[in-house]
């Protein structure tokens, strides 16, 4: 076992380059292609960066933004599954765990104790940083969506009601501002394909 806090750091960093090859559901919003979880991952700190004065409470803004950036990590080692997919929410909570821990595990203890801490508190979405967190991993893909004529909705034959009960809760809990508008959004997505 590696014990220079470096070579664990860079360890980890060689690892997780590998989150550049989880590619999820969601396109690009020119659709020349599927975003991958790293891309992901980045344009939700970017979401958290820009979007933060619309959080529910106040929200530490670099706590949200580590927790976004680590969020998906997981998805190296067991990789990505959308929110329509219908799979065991326990099975997967179970292979994410596990790869939490191995993964945050190649860092040095106090770096693996804290990404872990900051992930585990992302997942339970009961802080105000992390319901913001978790409300913008919905407002994205949500937005890319009914930015690309139905997306992944079209290909899984998602209604409205869907959309409103799988993302309307988690991202009203973090955001309600950002709620009306993805609501409001998606009305009118599903609107024009009545």
């Amino acid at each position: 076992m590696q014990t220079n806090p470096m070579l664990q750091q860079l360890n980890f960093l060689r690892e997780i380059d590998r989150l550049k090859s989880v590619i999820r559901q969601s396109p690009l919003l020119d659709q020349s292609r599927k975003e991958n979880s790293a891309e992901h991952s980045w344009h939700l700190a970017m979401y958290a960066l820009l979007l933060h004065d619309h959080a529910h409470s106040p929200v530490n803004l670099m706590r949200v933004i580590k927790m976004l950036l680590i969020h998906d990590i997981v998805e190296v080692d067991v990789g990505d599954t959308p929110i329509h997919s219908g799979a065991s929410q326990q099975d997967q909570a179970l292979q994410e765990q596990q790869a939490a821990k191995r993964l945050f595990g190649l860092l040095p203890a106090a770096q693996a104790a804290e990404l872990h801490d900051l992930w585990c508190e992302f997942e339970a979405a009961s802080t105000d940083d992390a319901k913001f967190a978790k409300a913008l991993d919905r407002v994205q893909p949500l937005l890319i969506n009914v930015a690309t004529n139905g997306g992944t909705w079209a290909e899984n034959n998602v209604s409205l009601e869907m959309v409103l009960q799988r993302y309307g809760p988690t991202i009203e809990r973090g955001s309600p501002a950002l709620w009306a508008y993805c609501e409001q959004a998606a009305r009118a997505h599903f609107a024009a394909k009545a």
